[in-house]
């Protein structure tokens, strides 16, 4: 770790990347660092506390040109809570610190509000406690406290050879909303494409249940609560063999992460990836590069025994088995980049 510091002395951030950036940081962090939350030291009676934060920047992570005050608060809570479900922990409070310019409209901030409130009460938790301040740029700043009960916790060290590769929902969709938000065209195109196809919704009802991928992703808790159930009916009450993460920065990069924790490999089922046809329609030849490096898809990855995987992905709608657990370190087929790097 010194040899990276010293190494970096001369370079600005944009040399050393956001990986880079957070080897240095990791020196000064707990050993617990390193999933989508931290466990605390602080234990309940049936349950372990753990905590978890994440920031939102005008012009990085939303806009006006894409994402509604509503939307933008929405996405604050959603984000955090994400991380939550991918430890397997259900909510206890949020708090959120807001850095506002003067001219900021209040119209704007009361919508943030509202939205980041009617998230937290979809998932049955509540805003606790934060802070305001003056900045030159709109900014989010949220942190999550969940319970897990005891040795329940998902983390990404604990995949094992032999286990497959579970994902719980489409990946793309974020990525496709984005693009349909910025690009009238592909909205023409995805309403041309209904014309050819067959579709349950109109072609304006399905551009907005797109563009709604991006702009309101849904925290996997009910994938959790599958998961216990199945556990208790196949006898897993002692050994919690689950390891996994959300997808936010790709699955893709989420599969690398689980291995690299892990010490393990992968072998992807390519025939078995699921790609929502909205997917198809509008990335075309590049339909598999969304669905792997999209990111912001707020999916769960998951690592289990093969039986397991089976009844769960049964009993999960959309959800599907797209690789296996192997061993070594090589991870067949994916180029191993994130969806999006800060500072690069």
């Amino acid at each position: 770790m010194t040899e990276i510091i010293r190494n970096s002395t001369n370079k600005s951030i944009k040399n050393l990347g956001e990986q880079g950036l957070l080897k240095i940081f990791r020196q000064y962090c707990s050993e617990v660092v390193g999933d989508d939350a931290a466990p605390m030291g602080i234990t309940l009676p049936e349950h372990q506390m753990v905590v978890t934060a994440d920031m939102l920047v005008d012009g990085v992570h939303f806009s006006d040109r894409t994402t509604s005050p509503e939307d933008v608060g929405w996405r604050a809570a959603a984000v955090n809570l994400s991380d939550l479900a991918a430890m397997g922990a259900k909510p206890w409070g949020l708090v959120m610190a807001v850095g506002l310019s003067s001219d900021t409209e209040v119209a704007w901030i009361e919508g943030v509000y509202r939205g980041f409130s009617e998230c937290l009460k979809t998932y049955g938790t509540e805003l606790v406690g934060g802070d305001t301040v003056r900045s030159p740029i709109r900014t989010l700043s949220v942190t999550a406290f969940g319970q897990v009960p005891h040795n329940k916790l998902i983390q990404r060290h604990t995949a094992q050879v032999g286990d497959a590769i579970a994902v719980t929902g489409f990946h793309g969709l974020s990525k496709a909303g984005l693009e349909l938000l910025l690009n009238e065209q592909l909205q023409k195109k995805l309403l041309a494409s209904l014309k050819i196809g067959h579709s349950i919704l109109s072609g304006d009802a399905l551009t907005k249940a797109i563009c709604r991928y991006h702009q309101r992703p849904t925290p996997r808790f009910d994938a959790i609560s599958t998961l216990h159930k199945l556990l208790k009916q196949q006898n897993y009450l002692k050994d919690f063999p689950i390891a996994g993460m959300d997808s936010s920065d790709g699955l893709a990069d989420a599969i690398a992460q689980i291995c690299r924790a892990s010490k393990v490999g992968a072998k992807i089922f390519w025939g078995s990836l699921p790609i929502h046809g909205a997917v198809r329609t509008l990335a075309g030849d590049q339909a598999l590069d969304w669905v792997l490096y999209g990111g912001e898809d707020f999916e769960l990855v998951l690592c289990m025994p093969m039986d397991l995987a089976e009844s769960f992905v049964h009993q999960l709608p959309n959800a599907a088995i797209i690789g296996e657990i192997i061993a070594g370190n090589q991870i067949d087929g994916l180029e191993m980049r994130s969806a999006f790097q800060h500072f690069s």
